[in-house]
């Protein structure tokens, strides 16, 4: 017996669909990882020199190491050498060189929030975002997978009702051979019993091919651990249709906590939510870009290398001296235009969000609270069908003894078999949208099929 649990596990597992949807939160925490580079030390030297005929005009040396810091600022450290008779008056320094230690600080624009800080803010809510399209994938998959199991295992219950219908008419045409032969029925009644005979064969070769098509699209979902398709082996059976026991109730609460719960893990809302988190970001972003930019630059000086062997590095001595070196810039556009353009964009964007989640989310409860109906309205008609079914059976067997008794014909004995059989068959195809059902119930609460 191949079950629905099984196919589940080779789906989630093995399903090329499955681990494509598996690499989206790898791939997330790359475009993470990405951001925060923005926050790598960066260490960048250059040398200028220039000799003619003999002569030496100038050699330029500056290296410095840039530590950017989460909350706006650079921490920097470097050596400076600028000698020659030509160098630069701003880039002279004492043949010893000259080293600092100082921080750009922006205290206007970039102060609360910054390109490197909503970059990484916006990867973070984008893991989220990626985790909710990979649960929504699967599930999706899952589902079909499910419903796809079921329908396999109403073509193989149909395929055995039909298989046990044709060798009764099989069993009936020789009984009414022998009474034909003997004079106890007329010669036509032989030709209603291989009639019918005739007919069941060609549904039950018909049921056939639908029970060996409804393996194939099973067998799509089977694959190995080398990404290899896999068949379903001809021996291999499914689990029975969901019985009696089985049709159950729903709890008079289960809707409204299926609901709630739809409502927190449903990977559509998630996604919208997550959405809604990034233009969060970027608005903070863009609002704060209607800031002046204003960074001040200080550097500590200190003339010689930075670090002497022979004594321990400190920040004593003539870093502490009236050596330094100041910065400050300052620049602010007078209109506007673009920056206050984007904010009004993004504030347009997330109020389309914010509706789509909305109209999600009125979906999400719409569809619960359909497929809840659909349970209840399934199970009534099953029970219905199954006295139904009982029924028939009944005047089957009577109609079985009056035609033993002498007081019935083939035709009618058929008649009755027809509807007993197609009464079951419809009872299975109940018992399959049954099962459906629930893992469509689950799905629609945003949980796995089972």
């Amino acid at each position: 017996m191949f079950t629905l649990t099984d196919l589940l596990n080779y789906v989630a597992l093995r399903h090329p669909v499955a681990r494509q949807a598996g690499l989206l939160p790898e791939r997330a925490l790359q475009e993470v990882r990405y951001a925060r580079g923005l926050f790598d030390p960066a260490a960048t030297s250059k040398y200028y020199g220039k000799t003619f005929k003999g002569k030496e005009y100038f050699h330029d040396w500056d290296t410095q190491l840039r530590i950017p810091v989460w909350y706006g600022l650079d921490v920097k450290a470097g050596f400076e050498r600028g000698v020659g008779a030509y160098v630069n008056p701003e880039n002279y320094t004492s043949p010893a060189g000259l080293s600092y230690i100082g921080l750009s600080v922006p205290l206007a624009q970039g102060l609360l929030i910054d390109e490197r800080r909503a970059a990484v803010r916006q990867a973070q809510a984008l893991q989220g975002l990626a985790e909710a399209e990979r649960r929504g994938a699967l599930n999706k998959l899952l589902l079909q997978a499910a419903k796809d199991y079921w329908e396999w295992s109403l073509n193989y219950q149909r395929l055995q009702l039909l298989d046990r219908n044709a060798g009764l008419a099989s069993v009936r045409f020789q009984a009414v051979r022998q009474r034909v032969l003997l004079g106890d029925l007329a010669a036509i009644d032989s030709v209603e019993a291989l009639t019918e005979v005739q007919n069941r064969q060609a549904t039950l070769s018909q049921a056939r091919v639908q029970f060996r098509n409804a393996t194939l699209l099973l067998s799509n979902y089977l694959w190995n651990e080398q990404q290899q398709p896999l068949d379903l082996p001809p021996a291999a059976v499914p689990q029975p249709l969901p019985g009696p026991t089985d049709w159950r109730t729903l709890p008079p609460d289960s809707v409204a906590v299926l609901a709630q719960q739809a409502q927190q893990i449903h990977p559509d809302l998630q996604k919208s939510r997550a959405k809604i988190s990034q233009l969060s970001v970027e608005r903070r972003l863009l609002s704060n870009k209607l800031l002046p930019k204003l960074t001040l630059d200080y550097n500590l000086l200190q003339a010689g290398q930075p670090f002497n062997p022979e004594k321990a590095a400190s920040l004593s001595g003539s870093y502490l001296e009236n050596n330094y070196k100041l910065g400050v810039s300052f620049a602010y556009p007078l209109l506007l235009r673009q920056e206050r353009a984007k904010l009004q964009l993004n504030r347009l964007k997330t109020r389309e969000a914010e509706l789509d989640l909305q109209q999600d989310s009125r979906e999400v409860q719409t569809t619960v609270r359909s497929v809840a109906n659909d349970w209840e309205a399934l199970r009534e008609q099953l029970s219905l069908q199954e006295r139904v079914v009982r029924n028939a059976e009944l005047l089957r067997n009577g109609e079985q003894i009056r035609f033993e008794n002498g007081e019935s014909s083939v035709f009618l004995i058929n008649s009755r078999e027809a509807s007993l059989v197609s009464a079951r068959v419809k009872l299975a195809e109940l018992q399959s949208k049954y099962a459906q059902t629930q893992a469509t119930l689950r799905w629609a609460a945003g949980g796995v099929p089972e």
